[in-house]
């Protein structure tokens, strides 16, 4: 490739990531803002409430930093529309698309929470996971500033799942592990503090679906492979943001609550709906009846999508948060595609001589003839042909117009210079379009304009994440099973069992697949007496950690002892707790109270206790004395629950499908 595209690659890349220190900067001012206004206001409610000239002064304070936040506030709004940065670098004469910037976060210390978990809930040396952790944080700082390419998908997408590890080994259901997860709000910048890992995750696939939308910005918009990109980008973001609506409820940042999600999501499928009919019209527009006809109701689908989309930003509570300049270009979008619309049925109407046989097709562009006309009818009759197409036409004016005042009402959609080029050159084609028809007696003219039925033949759906493609290793997989070894469980500390084997028996019988279980325990073996239980875990053998090792290779260490004492190290589970509602304070500057208490439920997995156990339960040892024994061995109530022969693997984000598991 050329060096020049090379440069303007980087150049690119080098405006995108300041314009995300930029957003960084507008947060922590934002912040500062917050929290003055915040005692501002205490000052007046607890202080100033008998002293007059106090709580002037105060009223005089909180106007100036309120002065100041709405400043900050529309800064970080100028920097959401500055869509610009985001778009290809080729030369294009499109409408720019809408991306999502990315959530900003604050460094995250896990060093001393996982360290001491892993000494005392897994009773291992915290030392030596030094590294592991190391790895968990290096990837959450490289998250932060992410490519804009499918390999910063992959690494998002990696982290989530690594999350969902983390989750399962360290975050127990009933107490909080007191790291300090901090978020900034996309839109309003104002910061969210929680000791939740699901705050973690949530922000993390809200920049998942974010990144997306940059991808999708930055497709060659006038090749056919760059948007079919786009549609798919814009597709998946689409998928992933309303994944976060699906699972994650009663989140406490305004960015990734239900009602902006869902007008996010919308938002997306608009964008990928214009792409494709974008990918339609790359090749040109041929001035033949039925592909007019085709791509008049293809437009009129763009325009409807995008005035739902419109319709959603100016509800309540979302048209507080959302950018100004986003609402008004999703107007200037709807205007402008209808307009094309009645462009294209009024250039049917006054360049095609029309024949009975397209009558069906005529027909199905309208829900509704005006009064008098009938579709027959003016395919036969040119002068109602001309009538009918100059009103669209004028109607085209109408769309065209109104998308130019819409945009010359938001400054910053005035200093797109290519949105202005694209407004004013489909303006000016109806004009000259409806100047070339024959000069009618306009009394004559003034027929109402039907509505176009809107219709696709690329219908654009959201695209469900598969996270399950992108293949990771748990960073502690050494800790064991995670089946197994897990932050619900709890665990004895591991416990030593030395003992000599009598006649070549052992005493017991292994089962289970890893870690190996004790099973049928003989009372009366030498390994009771030295502690061991029914329902033990063997960790390691002879100093050698056998967490992953299933029955087979544990025997096989057991033999390479030979005649020499076996020495072992079980670990017995003890009694979980049941599971509790517990309630997570949630620091969150200046939102309102209903996100500032945010309620945890988490529900222990449920064991089925209807299930009977099998008569005769396979078992392996060594010879045949064992066997006899078997039958009279006692096994402890504890073996009852550990027993269970096949045990369910977690997904790394299994907690994810269950409503306890939401904010």
């Amino acid at each position: 490739m050329p060096l020049k595209f090379f440069q303007i690659q980087h150049y690119s890349l080098f405006r995108i990531l300041k314009l995300q220190n930029q957003r960084a900067v507008l947060n922590q001012q934002i912040l500062r803002a917050v929290r003055m206004r915040a005692g501002a206001e205490n000052l007046l409610r607890y202080v100033a409430t008998t002293n007059n000239k106090v709580r002037e002064q105060v009223l005089l304070e909180l106007s100036f930093v309120n002065s100041d936040l709405q400043i900050l506030k529309e800064e970080l709004e100028g920097l959401n529309i500055s869509v610009e940065v985001y778009q290809n670098t080729e030369e294009t004469f499109s409408i720019p698309l809408v991306p999502l910037g990315l959530k900003e976060t604050k460094e995250v210390d896990f060093t001393l929470p996982l360290k001491d978990f892993i000494l005392e809930h897994y009773s291992e040396d915290s030392s030596e996971y030094e590294d592991e952790i190391a790895d968990l944080m290096d990837l959450r700082q490289a998250c932060r500033t992410p490519s804009r390419d499918e390999a910063g998908i992959e690494m998002l997408i990696s982290y989530f799942l690594q999350l969902g590890y983390v989750e399962n080994r360290f975050f127990p259901p009933t107490r909080h592990m007191g790291i300090l997860f901090t978020w900034y709000d996309s839109f309003t910048g104002v910061p969210v503090c929680q000791q939740n890992l699901l705050l973690e995750k949530a922000s993390i696939l809200f920049n998942i679906g974010a990144l997306y939308t940059q991808i999708g910005t930055r497709c060659n918009r006038q090749t056919q492979n760059g948007l079919e990109n786009a549609v798919d980008a814009f597709q998946r973001a689409a998928g992933v943001l309303n994944y976060l609506k699906e699972t994650f409820t009663h989140t406490p940042s305004y960015d990734m609550s239900p009602a902006m999600l869902n007008v996010l999501v919308k938002m997306m499928l608009a964008q990928a709906q214009e792409c494709a009919f974008e990918q339609m019209s790359l090749p040109g527009i041929r001035n033949e009846f039925f592909t007019l006809v085709k791509m008049t109701q293809e437009a009129a689908k763009v325009g409807e999508v995008y005035m739902m989309v419109n319709t959603a930003m100016t509800q309540e509570p979302v048209k507080e948060n959302i950018p100004y300049s986003w609402s008004k270009l999703v107007q200037i979008k709807s205007d402008h595609y209808k307009a094309l619309a009645h462009y294209f049925v009024a250039t049917i109407l006054c360049d095609h001589e029309c024949k009975n046989h397209q009558e069906k097709a005529l027909s199905q562009l309208y829900d509704y003839m005006p009064e008098g006309l009938m579709a027959l009818t003016v395919l036969k009759d040119k002068v109602q042909r001309k009538q009918l197409g100059k009103a669209h036409l004028r109607k085209a004016v109408v769309y065209h117009e109104e998308a130019l005042r819409v945009c010359g009402l938001c400054k910053k959609l005035r200093n797109i210079d290519v949105l202005q080029e694209v407004l004013t050159a489909a303006h000016k084609r109806s004009l000259l379009k409806y100047a070339q028809q024959e000069k009618e007696d306009d009394f004559l003219s003034l027929i109402q304009t039907p509505d176009i039925l809107p219709k696709t033949e690329h219908k654009v759906e959201t695209i469900t994440p598969q996270f399950s493609k992108v293949k990771v290793k748990d960073f502690f997989h050494r800790l064991g099973p995670l089946s197994v070894f897990s932050a619900k469980q709890r665990w004895t500390a591991p416990r030593t069992i030395r003992f000599h084997c009598e006649a070549g028996e052992l005493g017991f019988s292994l089962k289970g697949g890893s870690p190996v279980q004790i099973y049928c325990l003989d009372p009366a073996c030498s390994a009771a007496s030295m502690g061991l239980k029914e329902g033990d875990y063997i960790v390691s053998v002879g100093g050698v950690d056998c967490k992953w090792l299933g029955v087979n290779e544990v025997l096989e260490k057991f033999k390479s002892v030979g005649e020499q004492p076996i020495e072992f190290e079980v670990i017995s589970c003890q009694d979980t707790t049941a599971s509790m509602h517990s309630k997570s304070a949630t620091y969150s500057v200046g939102m309102q109270k209903t996100y500032s208490l945010i309620c945890l439920a988490m529900e222990e997995d449920k064991i089925d206790q209807t299930k009977k156990a099998p008569l005769k339960l396979p078992f392996l040892s060594w010879g045949t004395k064992n066997r006899q024994k078997a039958a009279s061995t006692l096994c402890l109530p504890s073996a009852v629950a550990g027993s269970s022969q096949t045990k369910k693997k977690l997904s790394p984000f299994a907690l994810l499908n269950t409503e306890s598991s939401l904010y």
